[in-house]
C-alpha cells in the first residue's frame, strides 16, 4: 500500500473529524477524496501540519487529525516533544512513513533508514506511540479515536504517488472555512 491507499482506508473514519494535512502531494491526495470544511491542507509549509494540529487540539474539545509525513517530522524535529509535553487528548498525529520525500521526487528519508520515529516520539516523552503496517492504519485509527488518549501513530507504507490535481482553492478560503467550521462544532 501506498499513502493514497492509507488515506482512503482512513477516510470513512475520519471524514467527521478535523484533520490537518501534511503539504503537497498528500494534501492534494486528502483533497481528491474527501474535500470539506473541516479539513485543513498545508499548502506551503513542510513540517507544521503536527504543529498547527496540536494547537488546534489544545484550543477546542473537537478532535484533530494531524496527517504528516515522515519527511516533514524530520523537518520539524521538535514537534515530538512539544507534543509530548503539551498533552491534548483529542489529538491524534498520524505520521504516514513511506521512507521518502514523496511531494519532492521520492528521495530517501532517514526513516527509511535507520531512523524509526517510533522510538524518537517514545524517546521525546510521547506515552501512546503505536506503529503498524499500511493495512492495519485503519484499525489502529479507530482505536485511537474510540481511546480518547493522545496518540501518535507511525503507519509504514511503501512509497509511491499518484496522479493529483492541484489545489485551486485559495489559501484564505481554505482557512477560513476550516476556522468557521471550528466555531461552528464548538459553539
Amino acid at each position: 500500500m501506498i499513502r493514497s491507499d492509507v488515506l482512503r482506508s482512513l477516510v470513512p473514519l475520519i471524514s467527521d473529524h478535523f484533520v490537518v494535512c501534511n503539504i503537497g502531494l498528500p494534501s492534494q491526495e486528502m483533497h481528491m477524496l474527501d474535500d470539506q470544511p473541516t479539513n485543513f491542507y498545508m499548502l506551503g509549509t513542510m513540517g507544521l501540519a503536527s504543529s498547527i494540529g496540536l494547537g488546534v487540539a489544545l484550543a477546542q474539545s473537537k478532535k484533530v487529525i494531524s496527517i504528516d509525513g515522515d519527511g516533514s517530522v524530520l523537518t520539524n524535529f521538535g514537534t515530538l516533544p512539544t507534543i509530548a509535553n503539551n498533552v491534548a487528548d483529542n489529538f491524534i498525529l498520524l505520521i504516514i512513513d513511506n521512507g521518502s520525500y514523496g511531494s519532492t521526487g521520492d528521495q530517501p528519508t532517514y526513516a527509511g533508514m535507520k531512523t524509526s520515529l517510533a522510538k524518537v516520539a517514545e524517546a521525546c516523552g510521547c506515552d501512546n506511540v503505536i506503529e503498524c503496517q499500511a493495512e492495519d492504519c485503519a484499525a489502529v485509527m479507530k482505536d485511537a479515536l474510540d481511546s480518547d488518549k493522545m496518540t501518535v501513530i507511525v503507519c509504514k507504507c511503501e512509497s509511491g504517488n499518484i496522479p493529483v490535481s492541484v489545489i485551486k482553492t485559495d489559501p484564505v478560503v481554505i482557512r477560513d472555512r476550516f476556522m468557521t467550521a471550528l466555531k461552528e462544532a464548538n459553539a
